[in-house]
């Protein structure tokens, strides 16, 4: 029990896993409590997908901001406190946009973010808002909002928290720790979205860093996917122009391409595509069979699953685990947008019996 009378709380990311991060006693933490997220298992979306496999959901939309960027910004705002920086920047398609915001806001740092004019999704840009950031709209997408902050870093005292920080990634490995810490082990399958690339990565270095010191026995294969609009890596091609509804992963020109591929390649998984309507028609089954809401580009990987089941790809009682890495809430518009409308009745009793068929 704390000196408050109840339970100790989780305490963040960089408490949690304070000797696996860079960190030490001089540097100042800067945490909304990021991190702990609930890993739920997925029985009637395993039934309805067809598999054999144990599905488990790791929804990162409980964090602080909404999305897993927190983990990453986290340290990487703390890092940047603790180097004495005044100000921080981002390109953004919108999460680590309202995750920049927050972190910064929390420990008095000035926050700028470029975004692509356009190609945000309103939840996220509410969220910068509101947390006062300098936001200016770049007419263009994400990759070049990002040359633009990569060369303003270079000549002004401005530090980039973008993925290319490597702190970021850093905090963004945690989420494989707590996926062992609570199956016991290492899935045999980790799925999620690929877009700027990093968080792939991210969890290939956890789960390696896990291994390594005796906390798993196995490895799991890393299974990226990206939307077929925007799959530079699949492609083997920077796309110039990408196009997607999940307007997360909307990049053409991945950060972090070479280690995602190494990523796969090591864990003998793979980099994979699925098109928009798969997308949206996993976004539909989780919140319908699971009761999970899930921004659009989240719904990739377990529209990966499906894909792979398809080909019969898996084993009876092995282990997938999906990373959704943001919430509904992100991006509520796409929601409305596919969903039946309400139907409108006339005041009553009776009309209202005859609605619900009784």
């Amino acid at each position: 029990m704390s000196k408050h009378g109840r339970m100790d709380r989780w305490p963040g990311i960089i408490e949690s896993y304070r000797e696996f991060l860079p960190v030490d006693e001089k540097t100042p933490v800067v945490t909304l409590l990021e991190g702990g997220t609930p890993l739920i298992p997925a029985p009637r979306l395993a039934e309805m997908i067809g598999g054999n496999i144990d599905l488990f959901l790791k929804f990162e939309g409980e964090n602080p901001t909404g999305s897993f960027k927190d983990r990453g910004m986290t340290l990487a705002i703390s890092k940047a406190k603790e180097e004495g920086a005044r100000a921080v920047i981002c390109a953004s398609t919108g999460n680590t946009s309202a995750s920049t915001a927050a972190y910064s806001t929390r420990c008095g740092l000035k926050a700028y973010v470029l975004i692509p004019e356009g190609k945000i999704a309103l939840g996220k840009m509410s969220q910068a808002l509101i947390h006062q950031a300098t936001i200016l709209q770049v007419k263009g997408n994400f990759d070049e909002a990002l040359s633009l902050v990569k060369q303003v870093a270079e000549k002004y005292p401005v530090t980039v928290v973008n993925s290319i920080n490597p702190y970021r990634l850093e905090g963004q490995k945690t989420a494989a720790f707590e996926v062992c810490d609570v199956l016991g082990s290492a899935p045999d399958y980790h799925f999620m979205p690929v877009g700027n690339a990093g968080n792939i990565t991210a969890h290939w270095m956890g789960y390696n860093e896990y291994y390594k010191c005796g906390k798993i026995a196995s490895l799991p294969k890393m299974i990226g996917l990206q939307a077929a609009g925007s799959a530079p890596i699949v492609h083997g091609r920077v796309i110039k122009e990408p196009h997607t509804i999940a307007t997360a992963i909307r990049i053409g020109n991945p950060a972090s391409w070479k280690p995602a591929l190494e990523a796969a390649a090591e864990s003998k998984g793979e980099i994979n595509l699925v098109t928009d309507e798969e997308i949206t028609e996993a976004y539909r089954m989780i919140a319908k069979y699971e009761g999970v809401f899930c921004e659009p580009a989240s719904a990739a990987g377990v529209a990966g699953v499906i894909k792979l089941n398809k080909r019969g790809h898996f084993k009876k009682g092995e282990v997938a685990v999906c990373t959704l890495t943001g919430h509904g809430l992100k991006d509520p518009d796409f929601s409305i947008g596919i969903s039946e409308k309400p139907e409108t009745i006339p005041g009553g009793l009776d009309s209202l019996i005859q609605a619900l068929g009784f």
